[in-house]
Formats: structure tokens, sequence, C-alpha cells
């Protein structure tokens, strides 16, 4: 063990001989008794008590969950500080939140503990505070949060990688470091013992913080999707229905190819539980995919997979133990073995000899490799066989690298978040976020090369940008989906962090952006997009929108790009938030009816600018024709009405944003137009009608 520090030592210094002494005292609280462990970590308190306070938070930093920044000095004198190293995109910074949640609920702020994150960006669009902010509400998290933008207290604090703790007394003194995660246990221990010490010496505090939750730029209603992560399609018969995993709702979403919702999976709140639609729980479910009337799905924060029989309206978990595992290998029944984040899920039918078998790939973001479900008795790889229902890795070291290779348990992938299943040609495109490239996995023999983006060096995982070209000389930045298209025999890729769309041409390894920046406004610009898949036809790519909340549609063939309304059905717990009615004429004849609306606020609500405002229009009889059944609220309906002279209504459903300072409530209206038919009546009739909301 090290000796006294040295008091003269910087703040760097002290953390970095405190880095190396706690990974030694790792070793020995292994073969301790619980009462040797709190003696030894008491003896280790106080000889790093006088260590000399850290540099305070930088001025002018962004701050997040509290209502003013918070000082060292001031609001944590007297608290036990732990502050979290950590970039939003890492899946073991992911991992050490939900660790933290926990060491949360068993010891609060008045007790003297304070979790503090401190955002510390690798990729460049993670820098930006409102993308944080997005982060700190996609994942729950609830501590103080601050922005480390220029990265100042990860340099003075020395810190080298992603996710590292720092623990520090009441007086600012670092106390202890853990590089990693799975420290819940010896994080609770140190703190115990720490917050029992220093209460000894009257130095702790019960005082509280000035907290104030971050919910301002999420929608309080669930009629609507939040942080949709994947999606795919679902070829019922003559149907066709899109699959969504509306992650931060934690349910399933069934819809028809127009978005109206056909089936809500799972509840709004996160749990693990199977059963029926209505009963059963996700826990952030993100990658699904479809085998007959199957829906597997990547039940991530469970560390699941679970299956949702669409005949029999069930919910069963297939794999996983509901616990994060770290077991690099596997071999075990399904649910009896233990998963780390899976992200994605596809279907491969392996042919061996005369036989075809499905098997069921999941992209392990957690342990960085590619594991298969079995879900029948299969000879694999080698000959190798496995019972059905055995769940083991098949692709990928555990490292964390961009190592590839024609031997799958020696190549490293880096944090695989997306695959996509070419059948004809027995090989997976893996958007391998971490690395900022897309690889190819050959599924006759399991080797692993590279397609696009990324560095010709397996270790530099920095190798990311914006940047068309081929090969190594595309830069992509944190990809996350990728689908393929049947249709141009081409991969598309939902390139995250630079909130675009790209193509690769395999063949030739060339990626593109689909469509340059100045093609659309403002009005169709991404945010994060997480997944995408192509129509059955090959024209039309489904994208979901992940900070937008939305889901896009791109008429490849035509080059356009527009916003899916999602339409839930009206249930008898929930009403139209506003219903008008409306008189208008049109001649007997036949003629067209325009229709256009302002919206009017009586209280402080605001339509917001950046958020899908769109209107639905139901055609009351197949006679009817109209521009388009769904819009944005700036363009007019316009619908052509045939020879007739009976009455008609026709219906139309608004689904907007709306605003405060604060929150955002979205709002359906429903606006019902009574027609009548008259010989006298003009032919082109326009109505601009105001919607006056209170």
């Amino acid at each position: 063990m090290c000796g006294l520090v040295n008091k003269k030592m910087n703040t760097q210094e002290v953390v970095e001989e405190l880095t190396q002494v706690c990974i030694q005292m790792r070793f020995h609280l292994d073969d301790l008794q619980q009462r040797e462990k709190e003696i030894l970590i008491l003896k280790h308190i106080r000889r790093f008590e006088n260590s000399g306070a850290a540099h305070d938070f930088p001025k002018g930093l962004e701050w997040f969950n509290v209502s003013e920044g918070l000082s060292l000095g001031q609001h944590l004198k007297g608290k036990i500080v732990l502050l979290d190293f950590f970039t939003y995109c890492c899946i073991n910074c992911m991992h050490v939140l939900a660790e933290l949640e926990e060491v949360e609920k068993k010891i609060s702020v008045e007790d003297g503990l304070v979790v503090i994150g401190v955002h510390s960006a690798k990729f460049t669009n993670e820098r930006s505070s409102k993308n944080v902010l997005s982060a700190v509400q996609r994942y729950n998290i609830t501590h103080p949060v601050v922005n480390d933008v220029t990265l100042r207290m990860w340099h003075d604090m020395g810190i080298t990688c992603w996710p590292s703790l720092i623990m520090l007394g009441p007086n600012g003194q670092p106390l202890a470091v853990f590089v990693g995660e799975n420290h819940k246990d010896e994080i609770l221990l140190y703190t115990k013992i720490a917050i029992a010490y220093f209460k000894s010496l009257k130095q702790m505090s019960n005082h509280g913080l000035p907290l104030k939750p971050a919910h301002h730029l999420l929608p309080s209603s669930k009629d609507g999707l939040l942080f949709p992560g994947k999606l795919t399609v679902l070829q019922l018969e003559q149907e066709t229905k899109l699959v969504i995993s509306d992650s931060g709702n934690n349910r399933i979403v069934i819809t028809n190819e127009h978005g109206r919702v056909e089936h809500i999976i799972g509840g709004c709140n996160q749990g693990f539980k199977d059963g029926n639609f209505k009963n059963a729980r996700f826990n952030s479910p993100q990658g699904i995919c479809v085998l007959n009337n199957i829906i597997y799905v990547a039940d991530n924060n469970n560390h699941a997979i679970r299956k949702i029989d669409l005949a029999k309206r069930i919910i069963s978990t297939v794999a996983g133990t509901g616990s994060q595992g770290c077991d690099r290998k596997g071999g075990k029944h399904g649910t009896d073995q233990a998963l780390s984040s899976p992200w994605d899920v596809a279907i491969y039918h392996h042919e061996y000899k005369d036989t075809t078998v499905p098997v069921l790939l999941i992209a392990i973001a957690g342990t960085h490799q590619i594991w298969a479900l079995f879900l029948e008795d299969t000879i694999w790889w080698k000959e190798k066989k496995y019972t059905a229902g055995t769940c083991a890795a098949i692709v990928g070291s555990g490292r964390e690298e961009n190592r590839n290779n024609s031997y799958p348990h020696t190549a490293g992938l880096a944090q695989p978040s997306g695959i996509a299943i070419v059948q004809e040609c027995k090989v997976a495109f893996l958007a391998d976020s971490e690395s900022s490239a897309i690889r190819r996995l050959h599924l006759d023999s399991g080797q692993v090369s590279a397609v696009c983006g990324g560095d010709k060096n397996p270790a530099n995982l920095h190798a990311f940008g914006d940047a068309d070209g081929k090969g190594h000389l595309a830069k992509l930045q944190h990809p996350l989906g990728v689908t393929w298209n049947h249709l141009d025999k081409r991969i598309y890729v939902a390139d995250t962090y630079n909130h675009k769309i790209k193509s690769v041409d395999p063949t030739t390894e060339y990626c593109k952006t689909l469509f340059d920046d100045k093609k659309f406004d403002h009005t169709f610009t991404f945010n994060e997009p997480s997944g995408l898949v192509a129509s059955p036809d090959g024209n039309i790519l489904y994208v979901a929108d992940t900070n937008n909340h939305a889901l896009k549609i791109i008429d490849l063939k035509n080059e356009k790009i527009s916003t899916m309304a999602i339409v839930f059905r009206r249930d008898s717990n929930r009403n139209t938030d506003n219903v008008f009615t409306f008189d208008t004429t049109i001649n007997a004849r036949g003629g067209e009816l325009n229709i256009s609306f302002n919206i009017v606020f009586t209280n402080d609500l605001k339509l917001n600018a950046d958020a899908p405002q769109e209107w639905q229009v139901s055609l009351p009889a197949n006679t009817w024709t109209a521009k388009s059944l769904m819009g944005r609220l700036s363009t007019p309906i316009s619908v052509k009405l045939p020879e007739e002279e009976i009455r008609n209504q026709l219906p139309v459903t608004l689904n907007i944003m709306a605003c405060t300072v604060d929150t955002c409530v979205p709002l359906k209206l429903s606006v019902l137009f009574n027609i009548q038919r008259k010989t006298d009546a003009p032919t082109v009739v326009t109505e601009e009608k105001e919607l006056v909301i209170g």
C-alpha cells in the first residue's frame, strides 16, 4: 500500500495515486470479511482526508436538474460528492447510471451523498447542451449534471477513460477513484464509512440542494412517441404494418402504414414482466425483428430478449435474466443466460446441407459482441452443435476495438448497435457505433471485415467525422441504425450523431449522404435518428427520428421527406382535447374544398416551431380524393368531391405540440365539417378556420 499523501501534490497527481491505491484496495477487499473491509476503508479515508480540495466547477458551465450551478465550497460543503465522468453514448456509462440510481435510493442528499454527472463528450455532437439535456431525459437521470464542454474538469482531475468516478470528501478532497462499471457495492461501502467518519468530526451537513428536474422538453401526454429507437416492417397477408420500439415510453407500438396505431404492447412505466399486451412491461426496448407471427425485441435495460406472439397476444422472455451479465461466452439456455444491453436483433435463415433453420442474431452492445439465440437445433460454424434455446456469443472477443479478422472470436467490435441481414448474400451488416464504422459479418464463416468509416488502426475509436467517401475515407459519427434495401442493393445508415441518413454501395464501399442538407428546409432535419427500415417495395425508408420523438418517411423515388402522423386510437379514458364543428356548402355537381387552420391560444401556450404540427383527414367515401391524407399544419387540405346531392361529414384530426416556457403538451383536435350540397353553391370553396384553444 502507498504511504502518506504528499500535501503538495496537485489534484491530478492525487487522483493518479488514488486510482492505483484503489485498484490495490479492490484486490484486498475481495478476500476480507465485512468488518475487516470497513477497517481497511476507514484507514484509507483517513490517509487521504488532508489531500487538499479539488478545483471547483468552472464558471459558466450549463447545468441540468438544478435551478442554479453548484459549487464545492458552497452547495456541496459538508457532503460526500461522487463525480461521475461520463459521455452519453457510452454503454458502460449507461450501466453506471443504473448502479448510481440504486446507490441514490439507499443514501440521499440529506443523508450526505450527492451524485453529480460531469458530462465529458467523446463525440462532437455530444458537446451540445441541448443534446445532453435530451440524454438526461432519455436515461431518466435525476441527479445534477454539468456539461464540461471544454473538458476542463476532465483534464484538471486527470481522467483518462469513460466512465470514471471520483469520490470527494466534505471539503472537496479526493478520497477514492472507481474506473469502469460494477462498483455499486464498493461505492456504497465507501460512502457509508465516509459519512460516519466525517460525522464524528462534525464536518457533515444535512442541507438540501436547489434541485429542479429537467422535464420541459418532454411531452406530458403518452399519446405520442417518446425517443423511438428502432422499427421494422411486419407483413401480414396483403397488409403492411410498422412495429416501433417506443423506447422512452417502454412499449412496442404497431401501426398501419399510414401511422394509425393498432396495438400498444406494454405500459409506459418501465418493468420486467411477461403477460398480455396490456400488463406486460419492458424497459427501454430497442431492436425488433419479425419471424412469421412472432416479434422479437431487444429489451435493452432489462438485458433480455422478449418474444411477442401476435396470435396469442402473449409476451414471454426467451433469453436473459432481467439483470446485467458480464459473460462473454454464453452457452446456457435462453432464460438462464445473462446478457448485457442487447441493442438490436435480426433473423438469419441458416443453411446446413439440406436444412434451413432460423437463428436470432443479437447485437450485444454491453460486451461488444454478436450473440445468437438458436431457435431450433442447429449445426453452426465448424460443425458445432447447439440445441434449441441455447444462447451464445458467436462473434467478438469482448474487447472494445475495431479489429477485423477471419476468426470470429478474435475480431473486436465496439458497441454494435444495429444489424441488417442480407439473406441472399449470407451477410450481416453491423452499425458499430463506437468505432463510427459499418462492418460486414460473413455468415457462412464468421469473418468480420470493414465496409466504411472507422480507421485501419483497430485501437483508434476516435476516427469519426462527416465525410462522403470510400472505405476508411468515409466518416460517420456514432451510427446506431442500418438496413438493407433489396431494390437498389444498398445499405442505408442512420448516421446518428451527424443527424443524417446515408447510403452505402457494398460493392464499391462508397458511402454518401442521402440528400444534401440544402435540399430541404429545417422542417425535415433529423435529430439523432437511431433506426430505419425499407418498405417491402424498396421505395420508402421509415426512420425513427429519436430526439424529435417522430417517424420520418423518405420517399426514395421522388426524393421527398415527410413526418408520419402517429394517430393513437381514442379510448374511454381519454377524449380529444378539443372538438370543433363547422358547416360548409359546395356545388351538387362536384367541386373542390380547400381548408386551412389558424390556432389561437387564450392562455400562455404557443405552437412549438420545432415540433411537427400536422393534420390527418378521413375521406367518407372512396369516390372522394385528396392531394394528401396527412400533412403539415402550414399546408392546406385539398379535397375533391364527386357529383352528388347527399350531405356528408368530413372529419379532420390535428395533432399539434404546444409549449409554455417550461413544458410542452401534445394536443389532439377533432374538426368536423358538415358538408351540404346545393346546385347554386360555388364549385371551389375555401375555408379558413380559426380554432380557439383555452
